[in-house]
């Protein structure tokens, strides 16, 4: 009997990338405007290599690439990116697709939910509270929570300990193989790819389910509890 839906949030629940991918066009946009004269894949270019080696969550990213480009900070360029990239961020940061539906339905049959996010303890509330999802979750664990990233057993290991199941009691869903999928099924969790997040275009996900709907959920939900 599945007691436990745990969900990834970035790219499982909401589209992430295209979230970062919108925020960041815009704020390459208002940098121009503001005076950094250069062209727009260039800046583009530093800003992802900034995030390939610092991590997609860098909150500097803005300054490091202004102080490689003109060996300063110039305030009112990283203003005027800071400003348009929070704005499109808040604009461009949507549910997929069917996400509260099916989280209702899942709490309507009784199951207790949680997210399990490599994402900062500050930026993951952020997003749940913009997203109105953040009473929806009994447990939300981050990765300042444990220190651990997925596919490391403590994160998973944590949430079935506070809600008192054992791994075949619980469903992990997530959009990334080698961490949602391994990290959860490693410990017996029932294993779930939301292909519609995916953008590595991935053949084998090694997950026991995998959908291209989020409301798939609640029939594989079913059909599982209803053999029990």
């Amino acid at each position: 009997m599945i007691a436990v839906v745990i969900f990834d949030l970035d790219n499982t629940l909401t589209d992430f990338m295209r979230m970062k991918e919108s925020a960041v066009d815009a704020a390459v946009d208002a940098m121009i405007d503001a005076g950094l004269m250069l062209p727009a894949q260039t800046i583009k270019d530093r800003i992802y290599d900034v995030y390939d080696k610092k991590g997609i969550e860098f909150q500097g990213v803005f300054d490091d690439v202004l102080n490689q480009l003109l060996g300063e900070v110039n305030h009112k360029v990283l203003a005027a990116g800071v400003v348009a990239y929070r704005r499109a961020r808040e604009a461009a940061l949507v549910l997929y697709p069917h996400v509260r539906v099916t989280l209702f339905e899942l709490i309507k049959r009784g199951l207790r939910l949680a997210v399990i996010t490599d994402a900062p303890r500050k930026e993951g509330w952020l997003r749940l509270c913009y997203l109105q999802l953040h009473h929806m979750f009994e447990k939300v664990l981050t990765f300042e929570d444990t220190g651990e990233r997925k596919p490391s057993p403590v994160p998973f290991k944590t949430v079935l300990e506070h809600f008192a199941v054992q791994p075949q009691q619980a469903m992990m869903v997530g959009d990334w193989p080698e961490r949602d999928i391994s990290g959860a099924a490693q410990l017996g969790i029932i294993t779930v790819f939301a292909r519609y997040g995916d953008r590595a275009g991935v053949t084998e996900s090694g997950a026991k389910y995998e959908i291209d709907d989020i409301i798939e959920l609640v029939k594989i939900v079913d059909n599982h509890n209803s053999k029990k």
